[in-house]
């Protein structure tokens, strides 16, 4: 698909960071964007900056997804682009950590990106080749390398980079273009401010959008299946 024909777009796990700032992107190329996390009400207020629609779903939940590509798709189009961006994390020392938020973690972190990869390449294949989508998967630093005491976000996002590298080897002859990106540093926010005598020492969300377009731009002669984002002070 040319980016001419990117007409919606899909961004799972959506909140006030990196998917905020992809949201906006995207509307400003005039692409209709569906946000989507557990708590819909605190969309709201992206969802209408951006002209768009903001759903609730639990991506852990197979049923769910199921629901939410088919209520996307009723109230704007069938989505073109899809972007995972949810993630579990629970903190603590090995020995000390519970079995059950573990699980949670995992379910959101990686099985909710198979669920919603998984939906969006269903309808992909349905259409010709020349009309199919991107997928994309956000990532982080633990992507790469689990830390101590964050044995479970280590664990989902490890299997959520299996899957996207997976996906993008069966899928990419097909027509599909799928990406992940690694996240390695921290993000600039509201409640994290960049410190005043360490300029550009975090990642500016409004800079990674502007990478996840770059991708979604590139012609299908060469793409990438992945890309690594850190501010130039990190280290790695």
């Amino acid at each position: 698909m040319t980016t001419a024909n990117y007409k919606t777009a899909l961004i799972v796990g959506a909140g006030v960071g990196i998917s905020a700032s992809v949201a906006r992107l995207l509307a400003r190329q005039g692409i209709k964007v569906a946000v989507a996390a557990r708590d819909a009400e605190k969309l709201e207020t992206l969802a209408r900056e951006i002209g768009g629609a903001a759903f609730a779903v639990d991506a852990a939940e197979p049923a769910q997804v199921a629901r939410l590509f088919e209520a996307v798709s009723a109230a704007i189009g069938e989505p073109d682009v899809v972007v995972y961006n949810a993630s579990g994390r629970v903190r603590g020392k090995l020995v000390e950590l519970e079995p059950a938020a573990v699980a949670r973690t995992l379910s959101v972190s990686a099985f909710g990106g198979f669920l919603v990869g998984q939906e969006a390449a269903r309808r992909f294949l349905a259409r010709p080749v020349e009309a199919r989508g991107a997928i994309l998967f956000t990532g982080a630093s633990a992507s790469v390398k689990g830390y101590a005491g964050s044995a479970p976000f280590a664990m989902g996002k490890f299997a959520l980079r299996g899957l996207a590298q997976s996906m993008a080897r069966e899928l990419a002859p097909q027509g599909i273009h799928v990406a992940h990106f690694v996240i390695d540093g921290g993000v600039r926010s509201a409640a994290r401010p960049e410190p005043a005598d360490k300029p550009d020492s975090l990642l500016d969300p409004d800079a990674i959008a502007e990478s996840y377009w770059h991708v979604l731009t590139q012609p299908r002669n060469a793409w990438t299946w992945e890309v690594e984002l850190r501010p130039w002070v990190e280290n790695f």
